[in-house]
């Protein structure tokens, strides 16, 4: 059958004076119908995609403006010189005083304002990545100890550490264990065994041995950690803070657990 087809569309080729049988010609118009509705189906995908993709740039441009960065990429406050540490008393107050959450308008902005990715400065020098929080928080916990000591052995930068972890200003795991924004004692003694309270730890000692980081610009970095460890407390709790509920500033959210 296949073979009378072909036969017959090369004598139609061969001879144009040759008439089409008229079943033929119905063929012939049904398949030029049936390519004209997938011409047009397929356009009207491509239409689609095309609208898609460039709502998707717009969402992306949106939120662009809405940080001053990347949408993938953290964004904060440059400049935090004029921010005094010793006002904050809870993890929501800290958020609001290192964080630009008045650009907060929307789910999306908390998550694109909030959660850093990539690795940070200091990344290579301490061997951490913000994407890859696992073995950072290993990394971390296990340098804990040493990091300790070297801090004790320099009284300045051991009496600096005590001022900021042993107070609310959210240097701990608060949201695991449930141990409140202070991660050690007036000694310095942790409050916690978990791997995540020596990791903020470390992040603390670290950036206060080796860098020249101020205090403010110290404790927005373990909150990049803390948004990491914690993205849906610590992203929650920025939205909260944005949508002008300010009793979360003197409040911290309750979660206890294991970990």
């Amino acid at each position: 059958m296949e073979q009378e087809t072909k036969e017959q569309e090369a004598k139609v080729f061969h001879h144009p004076e040759h008439k089409v049988h008229e079943h033929t010609q119905y063929e012939q118009k049904e398949t030029k119908a049936n390519y004209i509705l997938i011409n047009r189906a397929n356009w009207t995908l491509f239409s689609i995609f095309a609208i898609l993709i460039l709502f998707n740039q717009y969402q992306v441009m949106s939120l662009n403006d809405a940080t001053g960065n990347s949408v993938f990429y953290f964004s904060g406050n440059d400049d935090l010189s004029n921010v005094d540490i010793t006002q904050i008393q809870s993890t929501a107050q800290g958020i609001a005083l290192l964080f630009p959450v008045g650009k907060i308008k929307t789910q999306e902005d908390a998550i694109a304002i909030m959660i850093p990715t990539g690795t940070p400065d200091y990344g290579a020098a301490m061997g951490v990545s913000f994407d890859d929080p696992v073995a950072a928080l290993s990394l971390m916990e296990n340098g804990y100890p040493t990091l300790k000591a070297q801090a004790k052995e320099d009284s300045v930068i051991w009496e600096r550490y005590i001022a900021l972890a042993s107070e609310p200003r959210g240097v701990s795991c608060e949201y695991c264990c449930g141990i409140g924004a202070a991660g050690v004692t007036a000694d310095g003694t942790s409050k916690c065994g978990c791997a995540h309270n020596p990791a903020v730890q470390s992040v603390t000692l670290w950036l206060m041995l080796n860098t020249d980081y101020s205090d403010a610009e110290i404790l927005r970095e373990v909150y990049k950690w803390k948004v990491i460890f914690f993205p849906k407390d610590m992203v929650g709790l920025a939205l909260e803070i944005a949508g002008g509920n300010t009793e979360v500033l003197s409040e911290l959210p309750g979660m206890v657990g294991g970990c």
